[in-house]
């Protein structure tokens, strides 16, 4: 069944009058008819089956009938990364929100390919994905900041998991086991990897765990969703 994220009040016998490109959508896009099903959700209000009614050409109403998923409790893990070329880049936010992301922060690196980035996209990425995955609570996205910024204003009181290249070692279950119970973000560099003098930076501070992800170098976007899956695995939200 089709799933729709819409930002308004989820509640039984509500009529919901769908916003003109929402209607376009759902009439022209989906192929949706009068009396037709639809899994509705906000991120507040669980996921609600609703039923469409279409009152005008160009004009639907959505009739929320009864909830079939409460809401359940957000995910606390940050996912940082630095901006990748436009298509890697669609990629990484999508696998964000599917592994649990609770934050997107971009963060501008010396290496950094595309140092731009379109908040529009990166939300219409994040809204796709949560739709098409089942997920009910979107990531919160966050605007770019720059290296020093970022690590400035980092919460101490939370681990982050820095994915180094040249870290001893192929495995990092020893490494992010020691992290069990504590807060976490991963922090993911850009295609080129790492300036030197990032590394040497990440590397003095306490609150840093730097991990290796096993004996092959791997690309941006690969380490993204290995890193993401390993973390989630051991110390996340698949316990």
């Amino acid at each position: 069944m089709q799933r729709l994220l819409i930002d308004l009040p989820l509640q039984p016998d509500h009529l919901i009058e769908a916003p003109a490109d929402m209607a376009h959508y759902l009439l022209n896009v989906l192929r949706m008819r009068d009396g037709d099903k639809i899994l509705l959700f906000n991120g507040r209000d669980g996921e609600w089956l609703a039923h469409i009614e279409q009152t005008g050409k160009k004009r639907v109403s959505l009739h929320p009938a009864e909830q079939t998923r409460p809401q359940p409790l957000a995910s606390d893990f940050h996912y940082c990364f630095a901006p990748l070329k436009t298509g890697r880049m669609d990629y990484i936010i999508q696998k964000a929100v599917e592994m649990g992301a609770s934050v997107l922060q971009p963060v501008i690196t010396q290496h950094c390919q595309m140092p731009k980035l379109n908040s529009e996209r990166m939300q219409a990425n994040m809204r796709e994905a949560a739709e098409q995955c089942g997920i009910l609570i979107l990531p919160e996205y966050r605007e770019p900041l720059r290296f020093d910024k970022f690590m400035e204003q980092w919460d101490e009181a939370r681990a982050l998991i820095f994915c180094d290249e040249a870290a001893e070692g192929n495995n990092p279950l020893p490494l992010l086991t020691s992290l069990k119970g504590k807060p976490a973000g991963v922090f993911i560099g850009p295609e080129g990897g790492f300036s030197e003098d990032e590394r040497q930076y990440l590397h003095k501070q306490d609150f840093v765990t730097a991990i290796p992800l096993g004996p092959r170098i791997l690309r941006a976007d690969t380490a993204a969703v290995a890193a993401m899956a390993v973390i989630q695995a051991s110390i996340g939200d698949w316990q």
